[in-house]
Parts: structure tokens; C-alpha cells; sequence
């Protein structure tokens, strides 16, 4: 068998790796795993992709591997260094590098072949087509980039610059959407007269700074609420201009691990809308609450631990339901404890609700409880265990707020519409929350008030802890 059909063989067992692989992120039990399969496809890849380039004589070996290690060496201090609260942080500046990594591969390629006509093109492409996917990649590459950015900077809730910390904006006139569509008009303008005109290098330029604009501007008017969205579609995109990369350059497995992301990227975003009863066009171009907040009028008493500890005595069962103002304070551990009493000392049945958009991206939820080794068997979506609340005995909340907000079934607002815990379904309900502030949408919460709800306010850790050493001393 000769060396070529082996990088063939090679791309094959990486791509059937990560197929595997995303099957098994589907679910959080199988999802190490699959994140390993993942990571030797990739591994596969890369080696195969070094094999192919010394055979053919091409490779840097200095450069090479001074960007193996470089790169590597970057991705474990990110990963070491970076608590859970940082992930969605982390994924969305991923999301970015993986965007412009893609982008820079098409221009280079691009220039190679503009400036050596007579190289001949990947695939029997002609220069046009070339010019198109180049143009695209740029396009969706750069743009991923910069929205990546701001996204991470918007889930960070600003940036910090000479000492000072500054917000970032969540702005957006209703002009904003004409500019948007006259940008990708601009860049469609552009790619087309790449095409006339393919070794004007300033063609190339104006593509990935419209582009790269375009990207800050998409994101700009986003609230926090649908981050969650933008994060999905930002890893779709990044998929797509690895895609449309592998096209150019011939590289099967790049075209089948850009469309794999793509699609999986693009599905969760679409089961993200469905979650908040929005469509994507509604995320791209109107606002969710953040800009406005309504003033808070009324007021609630808050409880303390030994009253809730009182309440715990004798509950048969007990639905935990976690928001992001657990990961906040980082007290996963704290809620794994309090579910460990409850079952040991009252023989409780206790469960989780997961709601899909619960904190600041998918899945971010079951990522903190599955780090504190809850059982999977107790994590349960929102579908599906919400018909138990009527039967639960107490709903305790930690740091959720708009998932939980029945103002979701009047049909007016922000909220309007978008499927909710149905914790205020429970017999008794505690909210663990620093104060009576709304969430991202907005609006206030009318559970938060019910004669039924006990408010613990302070830190999610803190009071984790008080209302465990409480029911210790029961």
C-alpha cells in the first residue's frame, strides 16, 4: 500500500473518532469520554497532516513544533487555570481562535496560489472558486473572531483596563440592523470583485476588516440572557470556516470536522431558541431585556437557615434547582453535601432541574453538578421533571431566576412564552439569591413573593454552608 493511501486511512480513523466522539458528548455520563475520542482525532490528524507534509517535502519541522508546544503549553494553563465559573468564557474565546485559525489558513493558501499561477489549485479548483471560499472564510472566520471576543467580554460582565473596570455595553439602535445588512452586502460586493480582479491583495484586507466590524456589531446588542444562543452559533461558525478551509485546501478531514461542528453548533443553537421561546433571527436583531430593568417596589423577609432546616425535617422529596448564581459562588459541592444529608439523615428523595439555558452557556448546568460527582440519574430536564413539582414538597432554588419566573406564562414581556422550572408549583419554595434583583430579562419575579417562599440572601457558598452545619444540628 503506498503512503498516500495511509494519510488517507489516517484522516478516515480521525474523522470516524470525531463522529464518535460527538455522539458521546450527547450525554453527560458518556461526555469524558467522548471529549477523549475527540482529542485522539484530533491527535490523529495532526500527525497524519505532518506525516503528508514531510513526504511531500514541505514541513518546518521548527516551526512545527514550536507551535506544538507553544500551543499546548497555552491550552493546559487555560485549562488548569480557569475555574468552572470561567468556562463559558473560555469556550467563547475558543470559539474565536478556532474562527481565525481557519480564516488564516484560507488567506495563506490564497496567496499561494495568487502568487504562483502555476501551482496547481486543490481538487481541480479554478481561481474563482477559490477566491469564493477564501472570501467566506474570511468572512465567517473573522467575523467569529471578534463577536467571540465581545461575547467573552459581555459573559465576564466587562473588562478590566489600567485597574478600572469597565462595563461592556449592551447597545443597539434600531438603525444598527440596516448597517448589518449593508456590511454583508459590502463583503458579498467584495468577494465578487475578488473574482474579477484575484491578485488585488486590498481586496483581500477590506474583507477581513468588514468582516471583523461586522462580528463586534452582530454581538453589540445582545443581552447576557441570550448568550447562551451566541455562544452555540459562535461555535457553529467556526466550524463552518474550518469547512470552508478544508474545501480550499483539499483537506477531507478538515471539510468533515468543519461540518460536524457546524451542525451540531447550529442544532444546539436552534434547541437553545427553543428553550427561550425565541427564533434566531429575534437573538440576532432584537434585544432581550438587559437594557431596561424595571424598579423594584416591593420587598420580602428574608429567613435563615435554621428555618429552612426546620422546613427539610420530614420532606419526602426535595427538587434542587440550580441558576447561575451557583456558579457564581461556586458552591456545587455545598448543594452535593446538602443533598447527601437529606438522603442520609431523612431518607428524601432529591433531584435536579435542569433548565437548558440555565447560566451562560449550554450545558453549563450539568458541567458544575457532574464536577461535584452528582449522579447523573438525578440531573433531569426541565421537560421532564417539571410534571413532579405538584408532588414535591420543597423546590429549593439557588441563584435561577428568569427560568424560573412564572411572569414566562402571561403572555406579555421579555419572559413572554419561554418555558420555565415550575418550581413555584412546589409546595414550599426556597430561594437562596443575594437580593431581590431581577434577572437578565428584566423583569421581576412575582415567586419571590409568594407566602410559600422563603428567601435565604446572601452568597450561594456561604449560605450553603449555614443551612448544612443547620440540619447537622437538628
Amino acid at each position: 500500500m503506498e503512503f498516500g493511501e495511509w494519510i488517507s486511512i489516517g484522516y478516515l480513523i480521525s474523522a470516524c473518532l470525531f463522529i464518535l466522539g460527538l455522539k458521546k458528548l450527547g450525554h453527560p455520563r458518556t461526555a469524558p469520554s467522548g471529549n477523549k475520542l475527540g482529542s485522539m482525532g484530533m491527535l490523529v490528524a495532526v500527525l497524519t497532516t505532518v506525516t503528508d507534509m514531510y513526504l511531500e517535502g514541505g514541513a518546518e519541522w521548527t516551526l512545527i513544533i514550536s507551535g506544538i508546544l507553544v500551543g499546548s503549553t497555552i491550552g493546559y494553563i487555560m485549562a488548569v487555570k480557569v475555574e468552572m465559573t470561567g468556562m463559558p468564557e473560555l469556550v467563547a474565546l475558543f470559539n474565536g481562535f478556532g474562527g481565525a485559525a481557519s480564516a488564516l489558513v484560507a488567506l495563506s493558501e490564497s496567496w499561494k496560489y495568487i502568487e504562483n499561477p502555476e501551482l496547481s489549485l486543490p481538487t481541480g479548483l479554478g481561481l474563482e472558486v477559490l477566491m469564493i471560499a477564501a472570501g467566506l472564510s474570511a468572512l465567517v472566520g473573522w467575523m467569529t473572531l471578534t463577536g467571540s471576543i465581545l461575547a467573552m467580554y459581555k459573559l465576564k460582565g466587562g473588562v478590566e483596563i489600567f485597574g478600572k473596570w469597565f462595563r461592556t455595553p449592551t447597545w443597539g439602535p434600531s438603525y444598527l440592523n440596516y448597517i448589518k445588512i449593508l456590511l454583508i452586502g459590502l463583503v458579498i460586493v467584495l468577494i465578487y470583485l475578488s473574482i474579477s480582479d484575484p491578485r488585488n491583495e486590498d481586496i483581500l484586507y477590506s474583507i477581513i476588516a468588514v468582516s471583523s466590524i461586522l462580528g463586534i456589531i452582530l454581538v453589540l446588542p445582545i443581552g447576557g440572557a441570550d448568550m447562551p444562543v451566541v455562544v452555540s452559533l459562535l461555535n457553529s461558525l467556526s466550524g463552518i470556516a474550518a469547512a470552508f478551509t478544508g474545501f480550499i485546501i483539499g483537506n477531507s478531514v478538515l471539510i468533515v470536522a468543519g461540518s460536524l461542528v457546524g451542525a451540531s453548533g447550529l442544532i444546539l443553537t436552534f434547541i437553545m431558541c427553543k428553550a427561550m421561546n425565541r427564533t434566531l433571527p429575534d437573538v440576532l436583531f432584537k434585544s432581550f431585556g438587559g437594557s431596561e430593568k424595571v424598579s423594584l417596589t416591593r420587598t420580602k423577609v428574608g429567613s435563615d437557615a435554621e428555618e429552612v432546616a426546620m422546613m427539610v425535617d420530614g420532606a419526602q422529596k426535595v427538587i434542587i434547582v440550580p441558576g447561575y448564581g451557583m456558579a457564581v459562588s461556586q458552591c456545587q459541592h455545598q448543594v452535593k453535601e446538602f443533598a447527601d444529608l437529606l438522603q442520609d439523615r431523612f431518607d428524601t428523595e432529591v433531584k435536579y432541574a435542569i433548565h437548558p439555558v440555565a447560566g451562560r452557556m449550554p450545558g453549563h448546568m450539568n458541567v458544575l453538578l457532574a464536577e461535584a460527582n452528582i449522579p447523573y440519574d438525578q440531573l433531569i430536564d426541565m421537560e421532564d421533571i417539571n410534571s413532579e413539582f405538584p408532588e414535591c414538597d420543597m423546590a429549593v432554588v439557588i441563584g435561577a431566576n428568569d427560568t424560573c419566573n412564572p411572569a414566562a406564562r402571561t403572555g406579555e414581556g421579555p419572559l413572554a412564552g419561554m418555558p420555565i422550572i415550575d418550581a413555584d408549583k412546589a409546595r414550599t419554595v426556597v430561594i437562596i439569591k443575594r437580593s431581590l434583583s431581577v434577572g437578565y430579562a428584566g423583569v421581576d419575579n412575582d415567586l419571590f413573593y409568594e407566602d410559600k417562599t422563603m428567601m435565604l440572601f446572601g452568597d450561594g457558598k456561604k449560605m450553603m454552608n449555614e443551612l448544612n452545619a443547620a440540619i447537622k444540628e437538628l
